[in-house]
């Protein structure tokens, strides 16, 4: 057998059990996320957080997590990566935890599978199409920006007709990145020399990142607020 049929034969090996091994980690990230939010709302935690400085900290050391996750992962073990992971999706359970006080329970379970269905169908279409997404990507992840800007300046105006209109754009951006990123993931997959022991962590950190962000923005335009 030729070097090249090996080539491919690896490349097919590897494939699934590469994008096997993401979603696992993205599963152990939601999971991890979702105990941690259901405890702190329901201890009590959430209420005595609020009237103190634990926020504020909490959103800092979140901040500083994915800043070293991000430009630190090729130097970093694979042990000190997944342990960032985890302290971030723990630190975002903290953060969302503040649903559960906004939204009706039977709401957020219902987006949640909503999230988890979009989610799914924008993936599977980024894995499928045959179209190269880098372009449409980084035009995205512009806009997403200008988005994220806009939004804080809206904090300080206080327009409703603007905040639903940039929760549906942020919303459909991240349906294209969710593609976006599947299909990188998928080229990652298929690249063997990329396959360094601690890569599926940080593809699972980048559809992690999508999912949440789909789910506070079904939250966001279709919440049943208490």
């Amino acid at each position: 057998m030729s070097e090249i049929e090996n080539s491919e034969n690896n490349v097919i090996q590897k494939e699934p059990n590469f994008i096997a091994k993401t979603f696992f980690w993205m599963f152990l990230g939601l999971l991890a996320t979702g105990i941690v939010s259901v405890y702190t709302y329901s201890s009590g935690l959430l209420q005595n957080a609020v009237f103190g400085e634990m926020f504020a900290v909490v959103s800092i050391v979140e901040i500083v997590v994915v800043l070293l996750f991000s430009f630190l992962f090729r130097k970093l073990p694979p042990a000190v990566v997944g342990i960032l992971y985890f302290i971030y999706a723990i630190l975002n359970g903290f953060g969302l935890s503040v649903i559960f006080a906004t939204f009706e329970l039977e709401s957020i379970y219902m987006l949640f599978f909503a999230a988890a269905a979009t989610f799914g169908i924008f993936a599977f279409i980024g894995y499928k199409t045959k179209i190269d997404l880098t372009k449409i990507g980084h035009i995205l992840l512009g806009v997403l920006f200008v988005g994220i800007i806009l939004s804080v300046v809206n904090l300080f105006m206080g327009s409703s007709m603007m905040t639903i209109a940039l929760s549906w754009l942020i919303l459909i951006i991240f349906f294209g990145i969710t593609a976006y990123d599947m299909q990188r993931i998928k080229k990652w997959s298929q690249t063997p020399e990329l396959h360094a022991e601690k890569l599926h962590i940080y593809a699972a950190m980048e559809i992690y990142l999508d999912f949440i962000n789909i789910f506070i923005k079904l939250l966001a335009i279709f919440g049943k607020r208490k």
